[in-house]
């Protein structure tokens, strides 16, 4: 064999082939700790933040989801909105595409601010003006709903911890009183 490298060069190059590229990789944008701003006039595909915000005054393109963060949508989100530990707030005007979906957060629409779809809001609240729609279905599950089942698994809890300690107490012997 006088080219040993040629068998690896051609699999390299084969590798490469095979792997797909990432789509709209340049306007992807994706976060950890630095907000991410869009400013008017511009677009990004995707955002995903880690414990920072998203300020939306030009365009979404497609998903943004922030973690331990808020979002802000002052422009335009043409596809879903998911937020985990942080508020929502949609600008005056603003259209959302598709879903916002809020966890342990709160949702504030204002005046004509739309969302094309579904609005999912667990364990926090939503405050939409009066002119502001939600086209789809309106999903709001309260914040003390979530201390419930808290509560009845603490109470189960303590009750165990009763028994358990009932059971285990000492038993003392009850002897006889010596006569008079």
């Amino acid at each position: 064999m006088k080219h040993p490298y040629v068998i690896a060069i051609a699999l390299m190059i084969a590798a490469s082939l095979a792997a797909p590229p990432r789509a709209h990789a340049s306007r992807d944008i994706v976060q950890f700790g630095n907000d991410i701003v869009v400013p008017q006039g511009q677009a990004i595909h995707d955002a995903v933040c880690f414990f920072c915000s998203v300020k939306v005054a030009g365009t979404a393109e497609h998903d943004i989801v922030v973690f331990f963060g808020d979002t802000v949508i002052n422009g335009s989100a043409n596809h879903d909105i998911v937020t985990f530990f942080g508020d929502v707030h949609a600008g005056n005007n603003v259209q959302i595409g598709h879903d916002v979906v809020n966890f342990f957060g709160v949702t504030r629409l204002d005046n004509n601010a739309s969302i094309g779809n579904d609005a999912v809001i667990m364990f926090g609240d939503l405050h939409a003006a009066d002119t502001a729609s939600i086209a789809g279905n309106r999903v709001i599950q309260p914040f003390f709903l979530l201390f419930i089942p808290l509560g009845i698994l603490a109470a189960f809890i303590f009750g165990l911890i009763a028994l358990v300690r009932y059971l285990r107490r000492p038993a003392y012997p009850v002897y006889p009183l010596p006569p008079r």
